[in-house]
């Protein structure tokens, strides 16, 4: 995303996503004081947009409100990392639960697509596309819990999980590994085999947290 808002949307969203980004990829460092009168300034919107994009960053703990001294980038940490993986790890366990045992077809086409799409992405090297299909993957099995509140939750913390594996994914110059992953994940999945899905999903999202706390040195001073 670039660094600009566009009107129709909601700007407190466009601006949390575009300072997750820098913060997730260190461009904010940690400790870094923000102002509300500097980003309106940038964005040129109102301070409305940016206390709403603000709340949502303190939500998710990547900054510290500290009226009236100011806004606080928290940054990243391993420790941040791995909670906020443990926090995925069990959610998406519970959904896949849910989700396995759907039956009917049709309720996983928009997955079969997405396992599709990943795949064309990895053949044109395009990650941005990648990024979008392998989270839609991800959201479908939520979907196909059916468990509103699961899905809620999941939700919540979807931006900042778009924000790493943006960070993540575009390190890599080959994505038919990642893609092909998730082919073995959707097929176990569909066979019934809750246990075997289980330790797959496991090992899906191992490393991906592993991969993100490896970047953890370059993000930080």
């Amino acid at each position: 995303m670039s660094d600009t808002v566009r009107r129709g949307e909601s700007l407190g969203a466009q601006i949390a996503n575009v300072l997750r980004q820098r913060i997730v990829r260190g461009v904010l460092a940690p400790g870094e004081r923000i102002t509300e009168e500097a980003l309106a300034e940038e964005f040129d919107v109102s301070r409305g947009p940016v206390r709403d994009a603000l709340t949502q960053l303190s939500f998710e703990k990547l900054v510290r409100i500290q009226r009236p001294r100011g806004v606080f980038v928290v940054g990243l940490t391993g420790e941040d990392v791995d909670e906020l993986y443990s926090l995925r790890g069990a959610l998406e366990q519970l959904a896949l639960s849910r989700a396995i045992r759907v039956s009917d077809d049709a309720r996983w086409r928009t997955m079969a697509d997405a396992v599709q799409r990943m795949a064309d992405a990895a053949d044109a090297g395009d990650h941005a596309a990648f990024v979008e299909a392998d989270l839609d993957f991800h959201s479908q099995i939520y979907v196909l819990a059916d468990h509103a509140r699961l899905e809620g939750a999941w939700k919540q913390y979807l931006p900042t999980f778009t924000a790493l594996l943006d960070v993540t994914i575009n390190h890599d110059d080959d994505l038919h590994d990642s893609a092909g992953d998730h082919v073995v994940l959707m097929d176990v999945m569909r066979s019934g085999d809750a246990a075997r899905a289980a330790e797959v999903l496991t090992a899906h999202l191992d490393g991906a947290r592993d991969r993100m706390l490896s970047e953890l040195p370059q993000q930080t001073p």
